[in-house]
């Protein structure tokens, strides 16, 4: 592979001169900068990245660690998230914790020895239930910064990008009322993490202002999704209205309750936390909440970078930017 030295040696000029002309600086006459490159492209000059970022104290990578690849809301908050670094320069490396706290711990260690500059992450279940944030704080007096998304720690002092999650589900509940419905229940299988309980409370209130009682279903890790939603169908058979927490258990419950004879949303109105994809599995196809998980990934990517190009800035200065989710009305809605 040709180096910097070996194109100044063949066109007679300084080693820095060669690295400044391609880099555009304006100290290099345009002949030369033409010349520099032309020979550059020539050869198929390509900078050496590992020298580059000891040279600057920087990878130019970020390090981003999810809790599930599989999670299609989270894979959409990666693309975000990649398509945001690479226009200002940087890669990603992305680690998944697989809901665990020893995994996540493992990813922020690995990645913290100089291979990225900073992180963006989504803590794990394990990580939230136990209520754990000490290798947060640790990572973060390493001097490496931390971009929390969706699910966060309010203990840790960094910037966070989330959604609205109690209005999204306030506003939702409201708006099946506003429909007519009596009997609205709340199903959900991500109770123990903090978006799970704001969605909650979101739904609660919105019941308690109009005197409604509600209607809880939580389905646990292992359970039969489907078998807990039927037997929750046969318990209850006013059901009029169902907001799904979750991603999958709305498309579930309009399945479900067309099983029992129901017509949606003539008899029950059904709205989920989900994406126009997963929507697209139900027949009826399901009204949403859409989180805008591109945008998420955007802005998250967005606050790091910023705080990694900005060091003069106050460094106890943090942010919490809040995406505005969408209600997206269906053929499950009235």
């Amino acid at each position: 592979m040709v180096t910097l030295k070996q194109l100044a040696k063949e066109l007679g000029v300084s080693i820095s001169t060669v690295s400044k002309a391609l880099n555009d600086s304006e100290e290099i006459g345009e002949e030369t900068r033409k010349r520099v490159k032309e020979l550059a492209t020539q050869y198929n000059y390509k900078p050496n990245k590992v020298a580059l970022s000891l040279k600057q104290n920087k990878t130019k990578t970020i390090g981003v660690i999810i809790p599930d690849i599989l999670n299609y809301f989270l894979a959409k908050v990666l693309f975000g998230i990649e398509r945001e670094a690479n226009l200002h320069g940087y890669n990603i490396i992305t680690c998944i914790s697989n809901e665990s706290l020893d995994k996540e711990k493992e990813s922020l260690q690995l990645l913290a020895n100089g291979s990225v500059d900073g992180f963006i992450l989504s803590i794990a279940e394990e990580t939230q239930t136990k209520n754990e944030i000490n290798h947060f704080k640790e990572t973060i007096g390493q001097g490496l910064p931390i971009v929390m998304f969706d699910r966060v720690a309010n203990d840790v002092k960094c910037d966070k990008v989330i959604v609205d999650d109690f209005e999204a589900t306030y506003n939702a509940t409201k708006s099946l009322i506003a429909e007519g419905r009596k009997n609205i229940a709340f199903i959900s299988s991500i109770d123990k993490l903090s978006v799970g309980k704001l969605r909650e409370r979101g739904y609660n209130k919105a019941l308690l202002e109009e005197g409604i009682k509600p209607l809880l279903l939580n389905i646990k890790k292992g359970d039969d999704m489907h078998q807990k939603i039927r037997q929750f169908f046969k318990k209850n058979d006013a059901l009029d209205g169902i907001i799904s927490a979750d991603s999958t258990s709305g498309v579930v419950a309009i399945n479900m309750a067309r099983s029992f004879k129901l017509k949606v949303p003539k008899d029950i109105s059904v709205v989920g936390f989900s994406s126009k994809s997963v929507s697209l599995h139900s027949v009826p196809k399901l009204t949403i909440i859409r989180q805008h998980a591109k945008k998420i990934g955007a802005k998250a990517a967005e606050l790091l970078i910023h705080r990694l190009e900005s060091p003069t800035e106050n460094p106890d200065d943090f942010t919490t930017k809040v995406v505005k989710t969408t209600l997206v009305k269906s053929k499950s809605t009235l």
